[in-house]
């Protein structure tokens, strides 16, 4: 009986569906958390019976019996969060569309828009780094380096940090990177605020002076673009749309048992 696979179709997609909602909310917190959503794509259909329809006479549409469904892809949402102060010079956010990029322990590229960075202090350098010490990269991929006798840093919307020297003299220190990509639903989550690129992403765009169109808030940080009602009627429906797929799956028992009862 087809419908015992089609509604064990329907409850496995649906069971996804929740554990997506589930990880959405466990990361309502997160900083520049991106939402996720399942997409699903229908299975395929048995023609029992082609249409036939020759100069109006036949039968004029198909009779097709489909086999269920099953989860296409899952895709983020990268709406901007909200911008939350906290006064730390370190902590940026990013209005509009970007990431920032890092540099892994083992000189591999990652991009983010987690803007919680801190400070690595070595001697007498100071570097720009993430919260697991991933380096914060610049416009010429370099690390960005604070020497000894920096203060007041200021970091403008375009990314440029400056600072005050031991005299008094305002200094330029270098720019932050920000990239964007052709399609930022095809990068690869990989866990800790950070996105890997593929092929389907596309390669990183520099986002320079004649195609900028983000700007940096020092002193801000993105909140998760998850919205906590949304993602309960979401859930609400996944949770009613497993139930009729089981029900569906009693219903077939129901009359494969009758069937197998007609003897007696």
């Amino acid at each position: 009986m087809r419908a015992l696979w089609t509604a064990a179709s329907g409850m496995k997609s649906q069971q996804l569906s929740v554990d997506t909602i589930a990880n959405n909310l466990a990361n309502v917190n997160t900083t520049g958390y991106k939402r996720q959503k399942v997409e699903f794509k229908d299975l395929l259909y048995a023609t029992i019976r082609k249409s036939d329809l020759n100069e109006g006479v036949g039968s004029p549409v198909n009779l097709q019996v489909g086999h269920g469904v099953m989860p296409m892809a899952t895709s983020r949402v990268f709406t901007t969060g909200n911008l939350e102060a906290t006064a730390n010079p370190f902590d940026l956010a990013i209005e509009g569309e970007g990431f920032f990029v890092v540099e892994t322990p083992t000189g591999e590229l990652r991009y983010t828009r987690d803007g919680n960075f801190k400070l690595s202090v070595d001697f007498d350098e100071t570097r720009l780094v993430t919260a697991d010490g991933y380096t914060v990269l610049s416009e010429f991929d370099d690390e960005i380096v604070f020497m000894e006798g920096i203060s007041n840093i200021n970091i403008s919307e375009t990314g440029l940090i400056t600072g005050e020297n031991e005299d008094g003299e305002i200094e330029e220190i270098t720019t932050i990177k920000l990239v964007k990509f052709l399609n930022p639903e095809g990068l690869e989550a990989v866990g800790k605020n950070l996105y890997k690129a593929t092929v389907a992403s596309g390669e990183e765009i520099p986002m320079e002076d004649e195609n900028r169109t983000s700007t940096i808030r020092q002193g801000y940080l993105e909140t998760s673009n998850v919205q906590i009602v949304d993602e309960m009627v979401r859930m609400i429906t996944a949770q009613r749309a497993y139930e009729i797929n089981s029900k569906a799956i009693q219903t077939s028992d129901d009359m494969l048992s009758m069937a197998n009862n007609l003897k007696r």
